[in-house]
């Protein structure tokens, strides 16, 4: 005999069924709105900073979670400037660069933590035999840099600073890493800016050496590289960015190795305001930016995910 009780239960039961499936007894979850779309075109530079975006493409992580990502190679400094032209849907920047975009009016919104420097993976390098032996000693000193108004000549202020030196009276020279032993041969610099594995392959092959370490003082886990797309990009595809970060940030914790003959940092899992913040208020502090730039606004809603 069916109770009274029992009768009602029963329709109750079946419209359940009907609307979920067989999720109410599997355990199964409501399906994921699909992604915006299925393909990035994210822009790569520095190997040691990408690395783990180029592994994680490689052996088919991004793939398997439902996103192909062409990965197109940037030249030096140009990533910001394809993602303005709308040849890159993600680009990869030093932190500094994309922070005096944003204090220019550019609109971005990072997607993810790059690189953060640590001991022995920047510094100002000499050669072998240059008298320049005291980070101090030099009070006018010409330091050779990749880029100007970017990391290395904000960390060698910072870092020459320190050592007594007036940062408004250092010289830089812009040239290639691959051409800075050069400049320091031909007395065009008295120290270069490097990072690794540049620093490691000066001390192999010339007997260079460190004049100062990079990452001390206010440059200590410095914070070096980002990815990041146009606000308007991002508004139009959060679904696919936050997949795109999920899957960057499993990525991102495996990729260290300790067991490198080279000096390497550490790759940041997340996005972090706060570490991130100490970037541009260094470069607020030391004039690279007219007002200071509140690095939160940059990061995607905290309620975005997949």
């Amino acid at each position: 005999m069916v109770t009274r009780s029992r009768r009602l239960l029963l329709p109750l039961v079946a419209v359940l069924l009907l609307a979920g499936g067989c999720g109410l007894f599997s355990g199964g979850t409501p399906a994921q709105p699909p992604l915006e779309r299925t393909t990035l075109r994210i822009g790569v530079g520095n190997a040691i900073d990408t690395a783990p975006l180029r592994l994680a493409v490689a052996d088919g992580r991004f793939n398997r979670a439902g996103l192909k990502i062409d990965l197109v190679e940037q030249g030096t400094g140009d990533g910001l400037a394809k993602l303005a032209s709308g040849d890159l849907d993600i680009a990869f920047a030093s932190d500094v660069s994309m922070f005096r975009a944003a204090a220019g009016g550019t609109a971005l919104q990072l997607q993810g933590e790059a690189y953060t420097a640590g001991s022995g993976t920047m510094g100002l390098v000499t050669l072998a035999n240059s008298p320049y032996t005291d980070p101090g000693a030099k009070k006018q000193p010409t330091i050779a840099v990749d880029m100007l108004d970017d990391l290395g000549t904000l960390a060698a202020r910072s870092v020459l600073g320190t050592a007594g030196v007036d940062p408004a009276k250092i010289t830089f020279y812009q040239c290639a890493y691959d051409q800075m032993t050069n400049a320091l041969n031909d007395g065009d610099a008295d120290a270069a800016w490097m990072v690794e594995p540049y620093i490691t392959k000066a001390e192999k092959e010339l007997g260079a050496q460190v004049l100062a370490d990079g990452a001390r003082g206010a440059t200590q886990d410095f914070p070096v590289s980002a990815y990041a797309s146009g606000r308007v990009f991002a508004q139009a595809n959060p679904r696919t960015l936050a997949l795109f970060r999920q899957v960057l940030g499993d990525a991102q914790q495996y990729a260290g190795d300790p067991a490198s003959l080279i000096a390497l940092g550490t790759y940041p899992t997340s996005l972090n305001a706060i570490r991130l913040q100490r970037v541009a208020d260094l470069m607020h502090n030391a004039g690279a930016l007219a007002d200071r730039l509140d690095v939160q606004s940059l990061l995607p809603p905290s309620n975005t995910s997949y």
